[in-house]
Order: structure tokens, then C-alpha cells, then sequence
């Protein structure tokens, strides 16, 4: 796998999110493990220390997937935020914990459950509660 691009967390996402796996049943779901991995080898910040380009909680981002070359616009969000709208991914996604923390620009190579790998490059943040002085959302 290629070399991970480092991310950078704010600690109230880093407490939230321990909550978060710690309330989770032992192996309920998959993607829970690379999540555990991207959380410590994060660089933790407090959340006005977050630089404007970042992927947050709850940031709405725009990105690529290049196996099927289209283009996403979602909000990343903790399990308990998910709506039928289809706006929104689970930090718990595949896909979802691979944004967290990644910067405008950055590519990240993920593992997808059942074998395989998902590419995914940031295009644009859309918004990000941080750069909008919500440090405690």
C-alpha cells in the first residue's frame, strides 16, 4: 500500500470519536480497526489550532474516488448523525474514516471490506465548522 498522508485531528474529534468506539459491541464493524489506526497516528491539535484545509468532523468535502472517476460532495458525520438523505457519511464508512484529517489536495489509499482498495483525493472543502469558529459543534 502506498504511504499514508499524515492528518491531523482535533482533540474534541478524538475524544468524541474514542466515545464513539468505545460504545460500539467488539467486532459489530469492520472498518473499525483502520479507524483505531488513523487515530494514533494522528497529529492531535486543539480544535483552534485547526488549519482552514483540513477535513473535520462534520466538514462537508468534496472529493474522488478514482475507480469510478466521479466526484463526491458529503458531510462527515459520527453514526449517529446519518439521514436518509444520502448527504452525509458515517466516520465508520470505509471511505469515511479515510477523510478524516486528510488536507486539501492529499490522496489516500484505503482498504475496502471484502479485499481490495478505494483511492481517494480531496478536492475541496466546503465547509468546515472550525474555519467557521464552531469549536465545540
Amino acid at each position: 500500500m502506498n504511504q499514508k498522508p499524515e492528518i491531523t485531528i482535533s482533540s474534541l474529534d478524538l475524544d468524541r470519536l474514542y466515545n464513539v468506539i468505545d460504545l460500539l459491541p467488539k467486532n459489530s464493524v469492520a472498518g473499525v480497526s483502520g479507524l483505531e489506526e488513523e487515530l494514533a497516528r494522528a497529529n492531535i491539535v486543539d480544535p483552534e489550532q485547526i488549519r482552514p484545509d483540513l477535513v473535520t468532523m462534520n466538514s462537508t468535502v468534496k472529493f474522488s474516488v478514482d475507480s469510478s472517476l466521479k466526484e463526491f460532495v458529503l458531510t462527515l458525520v459520527y453514526p449517529k448523525d446519518i439521514d436518509s438523505k444520502g448527504e452525509k457519511i458515517s466516520i465508520l464508512a470505509p471511505v469515511g474514516s479515510a477523510l478524516l484529517g486528510l488536507s486539501l489536495g492529499d490522496r489516500i489509499e484505503w482498504p475496502k471490506p471484502g479485499g481490495g482498495t478505494i483511492k481517494v483525493m480531496i478536492k475541496e472543502i466546503l465547509y468546515q465548522p472550525e474555519r467557521d469558529g464552531e469549536f465545540h459543534r
